[in-house]
């Protein structure tokens, strides 16, 4: 059996010891369930520009500065989503909207370091138990993450590190969820760093509505338990194989984030996908949200519900995503939906809000 941390037990708390559902948990630890939830604010930084490396450090600086998150000598894990990094010598996932900007990552990577972190891990599952991080380019070609990683090692005390998890990660800690599986099992790379930051692109989903922040936490699951294979390439099926509706969806990675217990989310509204995404294989089209907007844009926040709210309302998905999905995360104690409740700053939500075209959804 897997060694317990005790970060490991704090986020597993009376769930492990007394088998109380991760739901109810989730109230007690909220202090008064939804009506306390109700009562708390959150900020949200919407920041705008055309430099995204200078745009990460401004929302970092919006949220209370990287310094009242990572202390000296902490792990940070970065997850972002790199969902088809495995296929990009065909075709630019960057510049598909499909996965998130190295930029992003290489900023908050670098802000951390200067904060002390000893070790930031920078890590996904994707579709595949191996990739390559070279592949995975700055929108103006000039770097890759693994030169990045390479450059902020050799300048900082810390160290950057680039992990597939499926080959990279020492353990799979087991948490319960309340879908049909009972339990689901997480990378210890997540479990067992002091500091988790979710770094997710905007996408439409044609299964899951959105994927967003919350959303991310799908791919720090084993894919050969849980993956069906298919010519060298996987899928989390079998993670809703009896769980195949939106709500289970959002269920599972709603049990998921709180097995992740994140500190930190950055939300990519650079370029990303509208339609039946999530990939532009599977009906999506790539949206440079600068055609809409006139910039790019990063939402960033410490309350990932709230975040993930402010960018479904931006993407003109109130009723399907904030009202149908969101509204399970903030009743089990993941965070703050109320648009009143939401304080955005550098911009008005009517400033930010564009046609984002929705998914047509295969699911009921």
């Amino acid at each position: 059996m897997p060694k317990i941390t005790r970060r490991d037990f704090l986020k597993l708390g009376a769930v492990a010891t007394l088998g109380v559902p991760p739901i109810l948990a989730s109230f007690a630890g909220a202090g008064g369930g939804e009506e306390a939830a109700m009562e708390q604010t959150a900020r949200v930084a919407a920041i705008r520009g055309s430099d995204l490396y200078t745009m990460t450090r401004e929302a970092l600086e919006a949220v209370g500065g990287i310094r009242s998150i990572v202390h000296e000598g902490e792990t940070v894990f970065i997850k972002p989503n790199m969902v088809t990094l495995p296929w990009a010598q065909y075709n630019n996932p960057f510049t598909a909207g499909e996965c998130t900007k190295p930029e992003i990552l290489i900023a908050c990577a670098e802000e951390c370091l200067k904060a002390g972190a000893r070790e930031v891990i920078i890590g996904d599952g994707s579709q595949k138990p191996r990739f390559d991080w070279s592949l995975a380019t700055t929108l103006d070609n000039s770097t890759n993450l693994v030169r990045a990683a390479a450059h902020l090692s050799s300048k900082y005390a810390g160290k950057v590190t680039l992990a597939c998890l499926e080959i990279a990660t020492p353990e799979w800690i087991e948490f319960p969820t309340n879908i049909s599986l009972g339990k689901v099992a997480v990378s210890s790379l997540v479990t067992r760093a002091d500091r988790v930051i979710s770094i997710p692109v905007a996408k439409t989903h044609r299964w899951a509505q959105l994927t967003l922040s919350l959303k991310n936490f799908v791919g720090i699951t084993p894919l050969k338990r849980y993956g069906w294979r298919n010519a060298g390439n996987y899928s989390r099926n079998h993670l809703h194989r009896n769980d195949y509706t939106p709500e289970a969806i959002g269920q599972l990675y709603f049990d998921l984030s709180h097995a992740a217990n994140p500190d930190l989310t950055i939300i990519d509204f650079s370029i990303g996908v509208e339609s039946d995404g999530p990939t532009l294989s599977q009906g999506g089209d790539a949206l440079n949200v600068k055609d809409r907007l006139g910039s790019w844009l990063l939402l960033a926040s410490t309350d990932l519900a709230a975040a993930d709210a402010t960018a479904a309302r931006v993407m003109n998905h109130d009723e399907e995503y904030v009202n149908r999905i969101l509204t399970m995360a903030h009743k089990q104690g993941l965070g703050v939906i109320n648009e009143r409740s939401i304080d955005i700053v550098g911009d008005r939500l009517d400033a930010l809000r564009m046609k984002w075209e929705p998914a047509t959804l295969a699911l009921g």
